[in-house]
């Protein structure tokens, strides 16, 4: 029997690659999944299975019909399947898995540097030696939150969520969390206190941290009237999606001194512009959407992924299929 063509858009680790071993030939993008022109679809044209590393890559129905009819399987590494349409990856009989558990940790861990980099003016302070200005001036720089007895607020208690909050507490920080989702049982999973409203969660922030899936519903939920809820000087971390918040609205309560800073690992749009002027405030920290890229946690995600496509093509259920409507009607 013939094996499987599979394409992944980028190389991937050989613990990945052992996951398919007999079951499929990988084709690594030589294009990077650039966008521009559609270059990686020429290459993936006649593969069974997709192995989609950048979240930015977007899967549509034309590109799932020029990919051609043998295409069963579409992989994400990671959690976000927002550039996936799902209904038209179902309406054709593809069946789309991600890595809900891969990028955990190293997703939460950055977290928690950005809100530390961010409350403890680690950045600003750098910025200053660098700038051959030397020490400055006692009282002349913001002064820092010590995370100890301050208040973290958690939009969402996923897996990512869930993982911050423990570390959070480990540090001495009271977490409160919203999320419609949950039920008190998990928030007392995690030693948390779950609050019934967005409105109830925000004036209690010292810091707020976004875990929330990009969906209609969620769209620039952090906007001007709820950033206004927030206390003044608190501050402001996402690193879930860039889609959350409204970046005109953070703009002004930044400038306005109503935030005291915000630390960035998500956009909107992906990449964003050279010239966004977010970039040139001095209380905010950004960094290019690489809350998970550890070496850890990319062997984990690819592994899980090849995992899942192998399952997909042996005809498997696969543990991860988001879309579940597919696997009685899937492509075979």
């Amino acid at each position: 029997m013939a094996l499987a063509k599979v394409w992944a858009g980028s190389k991937l680790h050989p613990e990945a690659l052992k996951q398919l071993e007999g079951i499929a030939t990988v084709i690594t993008s030589s294009t990077g999944e650039r966008v521009a022109h559609g270059e990686w679809e020429a290459e993936a044209v006649g593969a069974d299975g997709l192995i989609v590393i950048l979240g930015t890559t977007a899967i549509t129905g034309p590109v799932l019909d020029r990919l051609g009819p043998q295409l069963r399987v579409v992989a994400r590494v990671g959690i976000g399947v927002d550039r996936v349409d799902i209904d038209a990856a179902t309406e054709r009989g593809i069946m789309v898995v991600n890595t809900p558990d891969g990028p955990t940790e190293s997703t939460a861990e950055h977290a928690i540097a950005l809100m530390l980099s961010l409350c403890k003016e680690i950045m600003l302070g750098d910025r200053h030696l660098r700038a051959g200005q030397g020490f400055p001036p006692y009282g002349s720089l913001p002064l820092g939150l010590e995370a100890r007895g301050a208040t973290l607020g958690l939009l969402g208690l996923g897996r990512i969520g869930g993982r911050v909050a423990e570390i959070a507490r480990v540090l001495g920080m009271q977490v409160l969390v919203y999320d419609p989702y949950i039920n008190v049982e998990r928030a007392q999973q995690y030693g948390v206190e779950l609050v019934a409203t967005l409105d109830e969660l925000l004036p209690r922030c010292n810091v707020l941290s976004i875990h929330s899936p990009a969906t209609p519903e969620t769209y620039h939920i952090i906007n001007a009237q709820t950033l206004a809820k927030l206390p003044r000087g608190s501050y402001l971390v996402n690193v879930a999606r860039g889609t959350l918040v409204d970046e005109q609205a953070l703009l002004e309560a930044l400038r306005s001194g109503h935030l005291a800073g915000a630390a960035l690992d998500v956009f909107d749009p992906e990449p964003p512009q050279k010239d966004n002027p977010l970039f040139s405030l001095p209380n905010v920290v950004c960094t290019p959407h690489i809350a998970s890229y550890t070496a850890t946690g990319v062997k984990r995600m690819q592994v899980m992924a090849c995992e899942q496509v192998a399952m997909a093509l042996r005809g498997v259920r696969p543990t991860n299929l988001v879309n579940q409507s597919v696997w009685e009607r899937r492509r075979k």
